[in-house]
């Protein structure tokens, strides 16, 4: 397959929209989260999207292939969640090898058939490692500030596997994404390293951050530079920003990136803030309008959607793109 690399200097690719924005769609039970693979589990499993890559792999697939037919250049494997210490609250880390490795195969599969009908257009798998729900730079206890609810050695194990099942499901690339606490993003950049280590191999990796209000911070009160800077030692296909906030607020810090990476610029936001309602209002013509804004200033190499996105925003968003050329990598930070 063409190198992801040599691509992206040529044209802007594109990434899918939202997973569980698709999921919820379906308007899934109980009985559908448990499906041949968790019957008699004891704890109530609804809502744990991951699983449906075992459950109801044809959902899975389906979204898939509705984000590549929108024009989306490369998927994410259905693994937001795929950690031990993230499925530890439904008791299921020993289903974490599943998770990631039929995720992918599912997205591998969808990949190959639209590569196999317009070859002029690779698809790859970008294997999603989310946050996990711990954060290993603030104590989650008020009271007590020297707290830590996880280690950075716990972290790396759980990624480590994370990322080992990805690879065996035959993934092209590692997300490392909605990075809410930097030094998370390290200990799976540290995991993903020993990987590539001991199987002597290497894939490209993109880390997406997330600024989660406009102070353009990290959860963890790192600025957009700092976070730059922390992860700047690896040789990154991208680093960019996801979630949290929509197009036009995410702007300001995507032109910091801009300025200051020396390897590809990423963002996939959210259709707009949520309304009380927890949904997404923004129509996909309303979100092509502010990413238009990016491409006319240069600002990205990959462009995606994130909560509240469809196959309907992506298609628009990769139409537009067609228009537009790269931006140029930078050979240095500053």
């Amino acid at each position: 397959m063409t190198d992801i690399k040599s691509i992206l200097k040529n044209r802007i690719l594109v990434l899918d929209g939202a997973m569980g924005t698709m999921i919820q769609r379906h308007k899934l039970e109980e009985e559908d989260f448990r499906k041949g693979w968790f019957e008699d589990h004891n704890q109530s499993l609804k809502g744990n999207n991951d699983l449906l890559s075992l459950t109801r792999p044809e959902i899975i697939k389906e979204i898939h292939a509705e984000y590549f037919a929108a024009g989306a250049d490369i998927a994410e494997t259905n693994t937001f969640s795929g950690t031990t210490i993230a499925q530890a609250d439904y008791g299921l880390e020993s289903a974490v090898y599943d998770i990631n490795y039929q995720s992918a195969k599912i997205a591998r599969e969808v990949a190959d058939e639209f590569t196999a009908k317009e070859p002029n257009k690779p698809r790859f798998v970008a294997g999603s490692m989310g946050p996990t729900n711990r954060t290993a730079s603030i104590s989650p206890d008020v009271n007590d500030p020297g707290f830590r609810a996880i280690t950075f050695e716990e972290l790396v194990t759980a990624y480590k596997q994370q990322a080992e099942a990805l690879m065996d499901g035959g993934v092209d690339l590692l997300l490392v994404e909605t990075v809410f606490d930097t030094l998370n993003a390290k200990a799976a950049l540290f995991a993903i390293d020993e990987v590539f280590e001991e199987r002597e191999t290497k894939i490209p990796i993109m880390v997406s951050g997330t600024i989660t209000d406009q102070s353009g911070r990290t959860l963890t009160g790192q600025t957009t530079d700092a976070f730059l800077i922390s992860v700047a030692h690896m040789d990154l296909l991208t680093i960019g920003l996801n979630c949290a906030l929509g197009a036009s607020m995410m702007r300001p810090y995507l032109q910091i990136l801009n300025k200051n990476a020396p390897f590809g610029v990423s963002a996939h936001p959210n259709a707009g803030l949520p309304n009380e309602f927890g949904e997404y209002d923004e129509t996909p013509e309303m979100m092509a309008v502010q990413i238009k804004e990016f491409l006319d200033e240069g600002l990205v190499n990959i462009i995606g959607g994130c909560c509240g996105t469809t196959p309907d925003h992506i298609a628009a968003i990769a139409e537009m793109v067609k228009e537009y050329s790269p931006r140029e990598i930078a050979t240095h930070v500053g």
